[in-house]
């Protein structure tokens, strides 16, 4: 007996939201750690620092039906000072990163979320490789930096680009595209 080659499955949809429950900050850590660690050895070990002690997460969740089945992607953020916000540790799994969606869709809610709760500045260190993606999304290069090793730039987001998001743990979905 023969079988015919399976494709595997990809969900089409994705909640982009604040993390709310422990497997959804955990799956965000897990992530981060795969892809800053294992992938691109930036960190030995694990990437936790003290943001992660009072930023918020922001995960993309793949989902099923209704359902959400895994963290495909996370992102966090926090108050560098009195209206300045920052976004930081920008991560999306690799077999999903083809859905380009999710990155925009977790910059979006980090950016308008962050607008929301009185941000009037949004900066990030954006790896030098991913600077398309945000000039493209109305962000701005301030200057370029080496972080952890690598080139980094200094951006700023165009705030007006990014209407005030009040409901972030329901967030925004992302659609894959149909092949």
């Amino acid at each position: 007996m023969i079988f015919e080659p399976v494709t595997p499955f990809l969900p089409t949809e994705f909640r982009v939201k604040f993390a709310a429950s422990r497997w959804e900050r955990d799956g965000a850590f897990a992530l981060r750690r795969a892809v800053f660690c294992e992938e691109q050895q930036i960190f030995e070990g694990d990437d936790r620092d003290g943001v992660d002690d009072y930023a918020i997460n922001i995960v993309a969740l793949s989902m099923v039906g209704v359902a959400a089945d895994q963290v495909v992607g996370t992102v966090r953020i926090h108050e560098e000072a009195p209206g300045v916000w920052l976004g930081s540790r920008l991560a999306v799994a690799h077999e999903f990163r083809r859905i380009g969606a999710i990155g925009a869709t977790l910059i979006r809610l980090a950016v308008s979320s962050a607008h929301a709760m009185g941000a009037r500045e949004f900066l990030a260190y954006v790896q030098a490789q991913n600077a398309p993606l945000f000039h493209q999304m109305h962000w701005r290069t301030l200057e370029a930096v080496e972080l952890h090793g690598r080139p980094h730039l200094k951006m700023r987001a165009d705030l007006a680009c990014y209407p005030p998001c009040r409901a972030p743990e329901v967030g925004y979905v992302a659609l894959r595209k149909a092949a």
